[in-house]
């Protein structure tokens, strides 16, 4: 089994727990809540990621 590393959530996440963290599995994004790490976590492919980044960017879901 291989296990997600390299954990890191944003600095301007603050000092609560109300972020996810992205690390990384082999040259996949692995994301996961930080109030639940153990719940686990889901990956995207380098291209899901680098859009999904993109659109954060680029306000696409700012309402």
């Amino acid at each position: 089994m291989t296990v997600a590393s390299g954990w890191r959530k944003s600095t301007r996440s603050g000092p609560n727990d109300n972020c996810v963290e992205v690390g990384h599995i082999g040259d996949m994004a692995a994301v996961r809540d930080t109030k639940d790490r153990a719940a686990g976590y889901f990956t995207a492919t380098a291209c899901q990621w680098s859009a999904f980044i993109a659109a954060v960017k680029g306000d696409r879901f700012d309402a």
